[in-house]
């Protein structure tokens, strides 16, 4: 039995699959699913577990390089911006290199998430809650 780091199956054999450039979306559950991307669902109910908590468990085990949100998130979810931008400068800081965050038009946001690896919809209920992060490398 695995004892640390992500233990739903699903979403640490997607992390472990990542290759450099690869996208991973974490979503708010309401966010729709392109069909090709694998989608992992760990939403249990509304706001359990949330976009946060999901983004910072990912963080931990995935090298992240860049990350894609949507334009409108810092002024129809300032909360959650603000959680996002602390979150991705903590796991930036963890990692050793800065992670680049590329603001893009909503629409935009949801064409690029079918070109990604895997969707995670969290529980979160809140608009706008999403993040594509990019997989770097560790060297």
């Amino acid at each position: 039995m695995k004892k640390t780091g992500l233990l739903n199956a699903p979403l640490s054999h997607a992390v472990s699959r990542m290759g450099h450039t690869d996208g991973l979306v974490v979503c708010d559950s309401g966010l729709p699913f392109p069909p090709d991307p694998a989608r992992i669902d760990v939403a249990v109910v509304p706001g359990v577990p949330s976009f946060l908590q999901v983004v910072d468990a990912v963080g931990r085990e995935l090298q992240v390089e860049r990350a894609v949100i949507a334009a409108e998130l810092p002024e129809r979810n300032p909360a959650v911006f603000d959680g996002l931008t602390t979150l991705l400068e903590k796991i930036g800081r963890a990692q050793g290199a800065a992670i680049a965050v590329e603001r893009v038009p909503h629409e935009e946001f949801k064409r690029l998430t079918a070109s990604t690896k895997a969707i995670v919809r969290t529980g979160e209920c809140t608009p706008f809650a999403n993040v594509i992060l990019y997989s770097g490398v560790i060297f």
